[in-house]
């Protein structure tokens, strides 16, 4: 028996027991990376990176976006031509319990507060 070909675009995510706190608090301290969890987490469903509005070059997203997949945050799969992002919340919620829910409420109390979306 053979087993299914790996594909060549398979993009390295840490296991859940790699995740590390201090890469997810380092992740989501830039405003534009946790713009991108804010709006992941009130679509509840993943999102290819063309759906995200962010006012810097092409490259600099995708930098952002390496690092909310490289520390745990996310999880990127390719859907034919779409890089498909999706929260790890299961295994958020099982690390750390309570963290990412916290997080995104006190997000939303600072976009409230400043007048930001």
């Amino acid at each position: 028996m053979t087993s299914p070909a790996v594909s060549i675009r398979a993009l390295p995510h840490p296991e859940r027991g790699e995740i590390r706190l201090e890469g997810i608090l380092h992740a989501l301290s830039d405003p534009l990376r946790l713009r991108i969890v804010r709006e992941l987490a009130a679509a509840g469903d993943a999102l290819s990176c063309s759906r995200f509005d962010l006012p810097v070059t092409k490259s600099t997203t995708t930098h952002h976006f390496r690092v909310l997949r490289e520390s745990g945050v996310i999880r990127q799969i390719y859907r034919g031509t779409a890089k498909m992002n999706g929260l790890r919340r299961d295994d958020l919620d099982d690390l750390f319990p309570g963290l990412l829910d916290t997080l995104l409420d006190a997000a939303d109390r600072q976009a409230v507060r400043f007048g930001s979306s």
